[in-house]
This record gives structure tokens, sequence and C-alpha cells, in this order.
């Protein structure tokens, strides 16, 4: 919630928004914390904190060997049982998993595809693995929604694909077509936006303001930017298309270019030709990656580090971040050699703007994407959790 307002309930509501939103991002906060956090005294946060137990979103717990003087100010949890349901459609799989609050993942399965699927067969199957998924839960278990990472452009308001180009998509309305199948509210938003949210809350970006993240996938390369701790969505929610930015020069002063732009040059789909396989998930990919020692594979990953180099160059002098997260197969290529690209982007980039930069791995793994998309899902939740009670916050 945005406003106090100037009612008893209104407030109240804020308040329950401030106590569940310390606990979603810090994981476990002790009253004493969140009395101190917030202004309120103390019999107003152990109310507010009672409430948001009943409702399954928190539990309280004494503080793991307590010791020394008077009694120990009891410790605020997320509820194990409040889950949201994350989407990752890509190329060459879905991806679904079951993520609690603070970003972890407790369950995810991967259904490999050999061609990306259409939006309506999409929605079939990703509501077959979200049931099958359910049916592993607790009874107990608190659903609170669907978030969908989306590989390309999708339209901030209503969770509407407008284009999806690797998918094939364009203005698809996945969010709407997931909650008519599931039964449970969705919302879908691009997927590297909701990474640099997930790094920004949980990851490497924790604690920094002003960040840039890629993300590097089987659908391509697209950007999330984190400014003064808020994400730059744009007027349509279309910010950070990274892998669209041309790193090469167009064919002529009158021609458009034929090729170029960040993502045809770094590319998932040439490391895989090169190692020889036909599909990979991250960790595979990595592995096989930092296990070659073949010219080919160490040329390549130098080359598409030196295309990336360009693309960064022009990202840190135009937002002058704090910091730079890599992820998904960046994040593998970076491992591969750190020290070409730190390089590279030094001495590229303006001294000033360069000035405190840190380029850094994503720390979330392979699990990232899964954790902003149920981001997405748990925001409507944390920012009113007394208006949402009795639709989601209800064991199914």
């Amino acid at each position: 919630m945005n406003n106090r307002g100037t009612n008893l309930d209104t407030v109240r509501r804020y308040n329950l928004s401030r106590i569940l939103g310390l606990v979603h991002r810090e994981g476990a906060v002790s009253r004493s914390v969140l009395t101190r956090e917030t202004g309120l005294n103390r019999s107003t946060v152990a109310a507010l904190v009672s409430e948001l137990a009943a409702l399954h979103l928190v539990v309280e717990a004494e503080p793991d060997g307590a010791r020394g003087v008077g009694r120990p100010s009891p410790v605020v949890r997320p509820h194990p049982d409040c889950v949201a349901f994350a989407v990752n459609p890509e190329q060459d799989a879905i991806t679904v998993g079951v993520v609690r609050m603070h970003g972890e993942v407790v369950a995810q399965v991967r259904h490999e595809i050999d061609q990306p699927l259409g939006v309506a067969e999409t929605v079939r199957v990703t509501a077959e693995l979200i049931a099958g998924l359910r049916a592993e839960l607790p009874a107990s278990a608190v659903v609170v929604g669907v978030g969908v990472a989306v590989p390309g452009l999708v339209r901030m308001p209503d969770g509407l694909v407008r284009l999806a180009p690797h998918l094939g998509w364009v203005d698809e309305p996945v969010a709407t077509l997931l909650a008519d199948a599931t039964g449970y509210p969705a919302r879908a938003a691009n997927d590297a936006s909701l990474g640099a949210l997930a790094e920004h809350n949980f990851g490497a970006g924790r604690d920094v303001a002003d960040l840039i993240y890629l993300n590097g996938g089987a659908s391509g390369i697209g950007g999330g930017v984190i400014i003064r701790g808020t994400p730059l969505g744009g007027v349509g929610g279309y910010a950070g298309e990274f892998g669209h930015n041309l790193v090469t020069a167009p064919d002529g002063p009158d021609q458009p270019s034929t090729g170029g732009a960040l993502e045809d040059e770094v590319n998932r789909g040439r490391l895989l030709d090169l190692l020889g396989l036909k599909s990979a998930d991250p960790a595979q990919l990595e592995r096989a990656l930092l296990e070659s020692d073949a010219p080919e594979i160490c040329g390549e990953v130098e080359r598409q580090l030196g295309i990336l180099s360009i693309a960064l160059r022009n990202a840190i002098n135009v937002l002058n971040p704090e910091l730079v997260v890599l992820g998904g197969f960046l994040g593998s290529i970076y491992a591969a050699n750190s020290e070409l690209l730190d390089r590279l982007v030094a001495g590229q980039t303006l001294a000033a703007s360069y000035e405190g930069v840190r380029i850094v791995r994503a720390t979330l793994g392979a699990d990232l994407l899964l954790i902003g998309a149920a981001e997405l899902a748990f925001e409507p939740l944390i920012d009113d959790p007394a208006r949402l009670a009795g639709s989601v916050a209800t064991p199914v």
C-alpha cells in the first residue's frame, strides 16, 4: 500500500504490509527489530504479527540458542506453507517451481520441449505441471498465485505479452489464460527484469541501490535495471532490452542491420553447437564450458566476452551503476575468463563512470528466474495482506 490513509483500518493495513515486507526481505526478524524499524510500540507489533500468523503468512519462534538476561524477543519468519508457483517458459523447456517467501525454491520440474510452444499449449502444459506440484504440497498450503517470467516484452499493467520473438508470441494474454486454467491469480513480466529484482532482494544486489542485471538464456539476452532501489520499468514496462542493442555496425548508411544485435553475437546456441550439445540446463552448460580446453571453445568464449564488453561499456556509461550482475550463460562465460571481461570493460568505459563499478555473477544460480517470478506473485499479498486474505491467503 502506498499511503497511510486517515482511518484506523487503513493504518492497520498499511502496518501489516510493513511488517510482512520486512519479514519477506529479511527472512527472519525479531519482534524487537520490527518494533525499531516500524516505530510502532511493542503491543501493536505483537498484534500485527498475530494477525499475520492467523493468516498462515508468518510464524513465530524463540530465537535459536538464546541466552542472556530477560526474555528473548521472538523471531518472526515467513510461514513455510505460504508459497507461489513460478513459471519460466523458454525455447527448449517450461520450468515450474514452488517458491516460499524470502526466495526459497522448494520444488521444481523442468518439462523439456523440442520447439517453442504456442500460448495455448504452454498454458495447458503449465497448468498440468502446477496441478502435479500442488498435489505434493500439504493441505495447509497457502498458494498466493502464479508468477510468469517471460523472455519478451510484457505490458506492465495487465501482463499482456506484446512480443516474445523466440517463442513466437505476439499480443498474448498469458497471465489471464493461466489464471483461468489454474484458478490462481496470475501475473507476468519480463524474465530479466524479474531476475534483476530477485538479485536485488536476495542475491548479489542486496543493499545495492543502483545495479544493472543481464541474463542470457535459450531465448536470448534480456536485462533489468534498479535505480535508487526501484526497478526501472519505463512507460509500458519494456525497459532493459539490452539484447536488442546493436553491437556491430549496420550494413550501410541506408540499410538496416541484418544482425549484429547483442543476442545475435553473444549466443547460447553457438556455445551448445561447439560443445556438441543439443540442449543443456544452465548447470550442464557451465560444467561443459569450464571443463573444456578445446581451442575453438576458448576462442568462442573470448569472442563473446569481447562483444559483451561493448554492451556493458554502453550501459555503464549511460546508467552509472554500482554493480553489474551477469546471470544465465553470461555468468558462465564470465566464470570461464572473468579477467578478460573486467579488463575490456575497464579499458573502454569512461573512467569517472567506471569508478567503483563491480561486475559479478548472479548468486541465485539456476533458481534466479523462478525466484523473480515468485516475487511477482507475492507482491500484491505483501502490498495489502488484509485485502487478499479472503481470496488467496486461505489454505486450499
